[in-house]
């Protein structure tokens, strides 16, 4: 995306604020037929096809609920795995505690582990690691049967400690030269926002409550931690779809609700600046700060997870998609193109 970034539409006046019930549109057909269409056929596709099973999908435009779908044993109350949708949730209260003046992103990332004489991990920004441009070596695989650090730090030697995990990685490339998405970033973005806030564990639960949760009415949300405290922020905090949707609506709304700023301003500018990567690199798409660029077209962003979680955010139509379901690594490209068809349907 060239040139400036798109506005960030406002609460349309007299639309509710979604904090205790989301307001709905104002009639049946609010959905456009050939929206209704895509949504029949995920809803009927073969989970062994290319968009696998979709769980469910929360469509809100210009603030209200537009429509909402569920498959068999899931539901408005159900919360669903956010894998890395996380990071973006994670990416949120970096932006608190650079509001509280707790972070600078662009100075070197508190990792005690790299303070070593010498240790050239040590020069490492946060703003590298939000960008994941670290340099440090790293091998995010989903496949079992594959080495793979992020499975390791999730369900094996690292999962009592993530950041640790992850801070031990040796460094491969000159920091903000090369882009390689991983998990093991975000959990070190953890550690230090968590040593920034003085906080973990259940305590660093209470802090999230109290500044992001609550406000925005995401009762449902639930972070898990680790056995040192640390939230593990690249993977784990599960919501109901219409939370996810909340969480969308607050990055929609440029950090403000109800009218009040919770996010510093330009910070959600900050999360869909794109990041520099190299040739080879955009094959899975483009990327600002913890956010995803232009899966729905130019100027969307949206925080994205494993086997197909959602959420996208199209500024130019105020619009939110949050889709759950598992859908295969290989046809993750389907899901994509699914979104983008979707959201084309809505003016």
């Amino acid at each position: 995306m060239a040139g400036a970034l798109p506005p960030l539409p406002a609460q349309p006046a007299g639309t509710p604020w979604p904090t205790r019930e989301w307001p709905t549109a104002p009639g049946p057909h609010s959905v456009p037929a050939a929206a209704r269409s895509l949504l029949d056929a995920a809803f009927g596709a073969d989970p062994a096809g290319e968009l696998g099973a979709t769980h469910t999908v929360a469509i809100v435009q210009r603030g209200r609920l537009l429509t909402e779908r569920y498959a068999e044993g899931f539901g408005p109350d159900v919360p669903c795995r956010s894998w890395s949708m996380a990071k973006s949730i994670t990416q949120a209260l970096v932006g608190l505690a650079v509001g509280d003046g707790r972070l600078d992103i662009h100075a070197s990332a508190d990792v005690p582990a790299w303070r070593g004489a010498g240790d050239p991990r040590a020069a490492i920004t946060l703003d590298q690691l939000l960008r994941m441009s670290s340099g440090l070596a790293w091998i995010e695989d989903y496949s079992p049967e594959n080495p793979s650090d992020v499975i390791e730090m999730l369900f094996g030697k690292g999962a009592a400690d993530v950041a640790a995990f992850a801070e031990a990685a040796p460094l491969a490339r000159a920091p903000g030269t090369f882009f390689y998405y991983s998990s093991g970033t975000t959990n070190i973005v953890s550690a230090c926002l968590g040593r920034a806030l003085s906080a973990s564990g259940p305590a660093m639960e209470a802090l999230m409550r109290q500044r992001l949760f609550e406000p925005l009415g995401m009762t449902s949300a639930t972070p898990r931690f680790d056995a040192a405290g640390t939230f593990i922020g690249s993977s784990f905090c599960f919501c109901t779809p219409r939370d996810f949707a909340r969480f969308g609506l607050l990055y929609l709304r440029d950090g403000i609700w109800e009218g009040r700023r919770l996010l510093p301003e330009g910070w959600i500018d900050y999360a869909r600046t794109p990041t520099f990567q190299q040739p080879g690199a955009e094959v899975d798409g483009r990327y600002g700060a913890h956010w995803w660029l232009d899966i729905a077209g130019p100027g969307s962003f949206s925080a994205n997870g494993y086997e197909g979680q959602h959420i996208v955010l199209c500024p130019d139509r105020d619009l939110i998609i949050v889709r759950h379901g598992a859908t295969p690594t290989a046809t993750q490209p389907a899901v994509k193109a699914w979104l983008r068809d979707l959201a084309a349907e809505f003016g």
